[in-house]
């Protein structure tokens, strides 16, 4: 398997999708009842988007934001469905165990995500994908295999962070900005989402 071949100009198309092209549908699904969590496909010919989705948990327990997506993907015909192997996944959080299994039986070689299993727990307030793998799996954070015989993946912030030396300062500069900008409009979600759901039909809310 080809190692990710991650650049400056890759990370800022994946946080423009996520900005233009997630956010939006997050922001009202929120307003349904749904998680914040969001993901989308690009073409990995040119990086544009090729479909985006959001979580639909208020529908079914099942439908995260990856798990959505993928519904709709495979709701494509397949003239319009493009293969797998073209299209780069990307998270808005780092996957659930159901999510990570669904994008490995689906076909897909890779994925990015923004947000940690960790931030999903503190700054979000929603532990269950740490939870599960360890109940489950006995899998501590961080320990699955990000590199492995069925796809690779890699964190966008984690990317940025370790890049510290190696981009333009200009570079450097625009990706924080749009980071935070990202960050505080899905901090603005999870409040709301926090407020209102009570009483709500997800079993682990």
């Amino acid at each position: 398997m080809k190692s990710l071949s991650t650049d400056a100009a890759l990370v800022q198309r994946l946080l423009e999708t996520i900005e233009q092209d997630v956010l939006p549908l997050t922001e009202e699904a929120v307003r349904r009842g749904n998680k914040v969590f969001g993901a989308a496909l690009l073409k990995k010919s040119d990086r544009s988007t090729f479909l985006a989705e959001t979580n639909n948990e208020m529908e079914s327990p099942l439908h995260h934001g990856e798990m959505h997506l993928l519904k709709r993907y495979y709701e494509l015909s397949p003239a319009e469905r493009l293969p797998p192997g073209e299209l780069i996944f990307l998270s808005t959080h780092e996957p659930c165990s159901m999510c990570l299994s669904a994008i490995t039986w689906a076909g897909f070689d890779n994925f990015y995500y923004f947000f940690s299993h960790m931030d999903s727990r503190d700054a979000f307030a929603i532990p269950h994908d740490l939870k599960i793998l360890k109940e489950v799996f006995d899998v501590d954070p961080g320990n699955y295999h990000r590199s492995n015989a069925f796809w690779q993946c890699e964190g966008i912030r984690e990317w940025i962070a370790q890049q510290e030396d190696a981009l333009a300062s200009d570079t450097r500069k625009a990706l924080d900005e749009k980071v935070e900008s990202i960050c505080q409009r899905y901090a603005e979600a999870s409040r709301h989402y926090q407020s209102s759901k009570s009483g709500n039909s997800i079993p682990l809310n």
